[in-house]
C-alpha cells in the first residue's frame, strides 16, 4: 500500500480524462522539481527520456511512484533497498536500467 508521506505536498488523484499532453507536461515538471537534488536528477532525466512514449497505463504507474517520498524513490532506483511489491513493475525496471552517470557529466 502506498505511504503518500511526502512532507509538505499532497498529491491530487490523477485524472485520466486529461489529455496525454497535459499529463506529460505536469509529470515532467513534478519529476524535475521534487525537493531533493538526487530525485530531481534521476526522475527529471527519466521524464525527459521516456514520458513522451509512455501509454496511459504506464503514466498511471509512474504517477503512483511519484506519490512516494523522494528518499525512498532514490533508494529503490539505486538498489539500496528493494521497492515494495506494488511498485515492482516496468516503470521501476526502466528507472533502474538508465545510466545516470551519463546524466551528471
Amino acid at each position: 500500500m502506498p505511504s503518500y508521506d511526502s512532507p509538505g505536498f499532497i498529491e491530487p488523484a490523477f485524472d485520466r480524462q486529461d489529455s496525454l499532453e497535459i499529463r506529460r507536461k505536469r509529470l515532467k515538471f513534478r519529476s524535475a522539481h521534487r525537493g531533493i537534488k538526487e530525485a530531481d536528477i534521476l526522475l527529471g532525466h527519466f521524464a525527459d527520456m521516456h514520458l513522451d512514449q509512455l501509454s496511459h497505463d504506464e503514466l498511471d504507474r509512474y504517477e503512483t511512484l511519484l506519490r512516494e517520498p523522494d528518499l525512498k524513490i532514490v533508494a529503490w532506483i539505486t538498489g539500496d533497498t528493494p521497492a515494495p511489491d506494488h511498485l515492482q513493475n516496468d516503470i521501476m525496471d526502466r528507472l533502474k536500467a538508465l545510466d545516470y552517470l551519463k546524466v551528471i557529466k
